[in-house]
């Protein structure tokens, strides 16, 4: 340590001076020096022991015990790309050089080059990449490992800041222990923000309003209200003992109203329970008021029954309390308000998705080097994709996998949709938060982490909550606007009332009336709540929303259109049919198709390429048709051609030709008429073309799903006109189109003309729901609501960044029932916003009239609130299967109804017309002349149309 502190001696600020001479003096300075920096890092161990943090004992930790403080880190997973891997053997050898590192599970694959990693926090990659060099191997991190550690590393500083700046801010929230300067500080009680809960101040505390205070408020508020009721049980004193049991309900037990009230003071803000809190005030210190100064504290006085505030101002009534009315309101805002507050943590577990998958190990099945099965059990965390696991009876499926031994019948959990409760057997799949409900299962990992379905889905419902966490918050700001308000007209009431008729207790009970009765807690639900339980709703049935705008976006949705690949077709297209032109040989065609579209992902370029190959195993050709077509560079086209040159054997020699795989959009592009009749036989017409001249067609065929001509029949019954977007002729698309059910098609589209053609839709007025799958990005950004077809297949981050809605499931029918919802969500919070501000009108209409008992306002109040909950709570409960809404709105419906009736009637007037124009006709009143009755009541029609 002596070496340490003179070594660094000139860094701690020793002179210069201290190294240039050779002196004693210089000399004796430096061991002096050398001295003092010693005794610094002695009183700095001895501070750190002090502080809890002993270095003697650090030093001396026990190899063990030191990684095991290292591994409570966690762990790291890496991808490495590997160069120079000779053989299996030095695989292998790289594999137990790597996994002999301490905290390092590693397993190297030769075929595929790849090393995958599993490491403690503590070890560095470049210490992996060392290992690798030194066994002659050369590796690279991949890109997602790139990434995943940068935003690992990004997190990890942002953290790191927000500690630091929550330090700065709340120093409360340090230890008192930690007073020695230079100690680090340790926070206390700290608690991650979950997106779930609320971040609105203007409600009255939760954590506040418990079972107790509701228990005290009745046990000693009701012993009021039922002496101030019952007149015969009124003895002398009884309003002093009325006085001692109300002072604990108005203090304790609303203190959580009391306390909302202030702290909205404290912010500039109203509380929603302010008129409330304020009215539980007024009413006790007017009552104490009058006890002290008014006859009504007199021993052997007795109130007066009054059942409408204008019963105060008679001659006859004087000197009243009011306690009955601070302990009535009291206990029946803790009773609604608990009721609300159990409502809403129900509708909040609608939205929760099960942890319990990732909490237990799970038995998966492992082959060793030596081609041994062995079982064990891992953590969630460490499965890979190919591995099998083991699944027993009431286990949590920790990822997405594919069954490969076993039946039995499984709850989906919130992935499921609709359908949770399924049967499962070899070959179906199952998804992270299923559960098994029967006999043991046997899977095989496909998704891991953040990559599964359900990692997608809880992704979804956090975004779309913290948005509707700020719609919460503008609708309580704005609800709290009511508050002022009431108060304002409560204060100009008293005056009022105090004016014209004279009587302090008719003025006062009318005013608490008015803040009693006002609602803003139901005006602050009537649409959050009901946004929340319909974002609930839809994705309990496997349709996720990107926000509670989209409720809105989608109720008013008019017209919807179809990519016709990948969303009404399902499973892979197939090569139904080949014709040449004549004199070519269909083999030659299909190996050229196959030749130009090989590197192509879609769907139609995949049909082809697997026909290809089934021809080429099945010999088809002979000797003539080389197995295998040499193409070049091979380049796509705005209209979706590919053009490229491909060796084709002409003459019995090979020769370099310009191919091209074209669709046309007309029939007018079609010069030989052979292959014009063929291309309109069924199925889509893809045209192989070389040398300028159309070689031949083939004809591709795709299966439709089953539902869909009932999904288009329910949208068009919803007022909804439905397009097709393909890239087919239109007498093709038409036939399509027409077996159905769709309005309107709209064909010949290349697709880079998709996102113009929504975009002209949209131009005409329409309000725009683009349905597509991953190679319609484009067009779901450019409509009013996109909505990404899932089904499935994984869901990349680039389709579903583009997406509005995303539906989880491979049924059509999911669209008019998700369409369907929206409407009655938007709906309900249409009616919730007009019946929560008729009520409070009325509310204080009635108050300021004297109609309204300040006792019973509170029921009224609640009422109120109740209403509102109820009606939101039914998005949830009810079945809307058999109430299709053509209109956002109610009284749309009924206005088109209307409508309709009057033109039925007008009708029927104008055929009663014809038929009386026709008898006259015929001067005959008692004998109808058939023909020009019926051509008088056509021409009645056709005007009345």
């Amino acid at each position: 340590m002596a070496e340490y502190g003179a070594g660094h001696a000139g860094v701690r600020g020793i002179p210069e001076a201290a190294f240039d001479g050779t002196s004693a003096a210089d000399s004796h300075g430096r061991e002096g020096t050398v001295e003092s920096v010693e005794r610094a890092i002695q009183d700095a161990r001895t501070a750190a022991k002090v502080a809890g943090f002993d270095m003697d004992k650090a030093a001396d930790m026990a190899s063990e015990e030191r990684e095991k403080f290292r591994r409570s880190k966690g762990l790291s997973s890496f991808a490495f790309r590997l160069e120079g891997l000779e053989s299996a053997v030095d695989a292998t050898s790289l594999e137990v050089d790597l996994n002999a590192m301490p905290g390092v599970e590693a397993v190297v694959v030769y075929a595929s080059k790849m090393a995958w990693v599993s490491a403690e926090e503590y070890v560095h990659p470049s210490e992996l990449l060392e290992h690798m060099r030194a066994m002659g191997v050369e590796g690279w991190m991949t890109a997602s490992t790139l990434r995943r550690r940068s935003e690992r590393l990004d997190l990890q500083e942002s953290r790191r800041r927000m500690r630091k700046h929550s330090h700065a801010k709340d120093p409360s929230r340090l230890l008192a222990s930690t007073r020695t300067r230079g100690a680090e500080p340790s926070l206390v009680g700290h608690r991650v923000r979950n997106p779930f809960d609320s971040t609105e101040v203007l409600h009255t505390a939760r954590d506040l309003i418990t079972n107790l205070r509701l228990l005290v408020a009745v046990l000693f508020g009701l012993p009021v209200v039922a002496l101030d009721v019952v007149l015969d049980w009124q003895f002398d004193g009884w309003q002093w003992v009325s006085l001692a049991l109300a002072t604990p309900v108005v203090t304790w037990c609303a203190w959580p109203f009391h306390r909302a009230m202030l702290g909205g003071l404290r912010r500039g803000l109203s509380a929603l329970d302010g008129a409330s809190s304020t009215a539980i005030v007024l009413a006790y210190l007017y009552s104490l008021y009058a006890l002290i100064f008014t006859e009504a504290g007199d021993i052997g006085w007795h109130s007066h029954l009054v059942f409408m505030t204008r019963e105060w101002a008679a001659d006859d009534v004087s000197d009243s309390m009011f306690l009955d009315v601070a302990c009535g309101v009291t206990v029946f805002l803790l009773f609604g308000r608990l009721l609300s507050r159990r409502n809403q943590l129900r509708s909040k577990a609608i939205l929760h998705v099960p942890t319990n998958a990732f909490e237990a190990d799970v038995l998966v099945v492992r082959k060793s080097k030596k081609g041994e099965v062995t079982k064990s059990m891992v953590a969630p965390t460490e499965l890979r994709r190919g591995e099998d696991i083991i699944i027993p009876r009431g286990g949590w499926v920790p990822s997405d996998c594919e069954v490969v031994s076993g039946k039995s019948m499984v709850d989906m959990g919130p992935v499921g949709g609709a359908h949770r409760r399924t049967e499962v057997s070899v070959g179906d799949r199952v998804y992270a938060g299923a559960r098994n409900a029967g006999a043991t299962l046997k899977l095989r990992v496909q998704q891991t982490g953040s990559k599964t379905r359900l990692a997608a889905m809880e992704r979804w419902l956090r975004n779309a909550i913290q948005d509707e966490n700020r719609f919460t918050q503008l609708a309580n700001r704005s609800a709290s606007l009511l508050v002022p308000w009431a108060m304002a007209i409560a204060i100009v009431n008293f005056l009022g009332w105090l004016a014209i008729f004279g009587s302090l207790d008719a003025a006062v009970a009318s005013s608490l009336s008015i803040m009693v009765a006002v609602a803003p807690v139901a005006l602050a639900l009537s649409a959050p709540l009901a946004l929340r339980l319909g974002l609930a709703r839809a994705a309990s049935q496997g349709v996720l929303m990107r926000e509670t705008g989209t409720i809105h976006q989608l109720a008013l949705v008019n017209s919807i259109v179809f990519n016709r690949v990948g969303t009404l077709t399902t499973g892979p297209m197939q090569v139904i049919g080949v014709t040449p032109a004549a004199g070519e040989n269909s083999d030659l065609v299909l190996r050229v198709a196959a030749a130009l579209t090989m590197e192509s992902e879609h769907a139609v370029s995949r049909a082809i390429v697997r026909a290809d190959r089934e021809a080429r195993d099945a010999n088809a050709g002979g000797d003539e048709i080389p197995h295998w077509l040499e193409a070049g560079e091979v380049t796509v086209s705005n209209d979706g051609s590919f053009e490229g040159v491909v060796d084709i054997p002409v003459a019995g020699e090979m020769r370099h030709v310009q191919a091209s795989l074209w669709r046309p959009r007309d029939m007018g592009e079609i010069k030989d008429h052979r292959l014009a009749s063929a291309a309109l036989s069924g199925g889509t017409p893809v045209f192989v073309r070389w040398k300028g001249k159309d070689r031949g067609v083939i004809l591709i065929g795709d299966s439709f799903r089953d539902d869909a001509p009932d999904a288009i029949d329910r949208l068009e019954e919803m007022d909804i006109e439905t397009f097709m977007l393909s890239r087919d002729m239109y007498r093709v698309a038409r036939r399509i189109a027409n077996s159905l059910g769709i309005s309107t098609v709209l064909a010949g589209i290349a697709p880079n003309r998709k996102e113009a053609t929504v975009r002209s839709l949209h131009a005409r007025g329409n309000h725009v729901a683009m349905v597509g799958d991953r190679d319609s990005t484009l067009a779901l950004r450019a409509a009013d609501v996109g909505i990404l077809m899932a089904g499935h297949s994984n869901l990349d981050t680039v389709s579903v960044s583009t997406a509005d809605v995303v539906v989880m499931r491979d049924d059509v029918k999911a669209l008019p029932e998700v369409i369907n919802l929206t409407r009655h969500v938007r709906n309900t919070v249409d009616w919730n916003i007009w019946l929560t501000w008729g009520y409070n009108a009325l509310a204080i209409a009635l108050g300021m009239f004297g109609v309204l008992n300040p006792l019973l306002a509170p029921v009224a109040m609640l009422a109120s609130s109740a209403l509102i909950e109820w009606r939101c709570a039914r998005v949830v409960r009810r079945n809307f299967d058999d109430s299709l809404l053509s209109h956002t709105h109610s009284w749309q419906g009924q206005l088109q109804r209307m409508r309709a009736l009057r033109q039925l009637k007008k009708r029927q007037e104008l055929r009663a017309q014809a038929r009386n124009y026709a008898r006259e006709e015929t001067h005959d009143p008692h004998m109808d002349q058939p023909a020009t009755i019926a051509a008088a009541e056509a021409a009645s029609v056709k005007a009345s149309d």
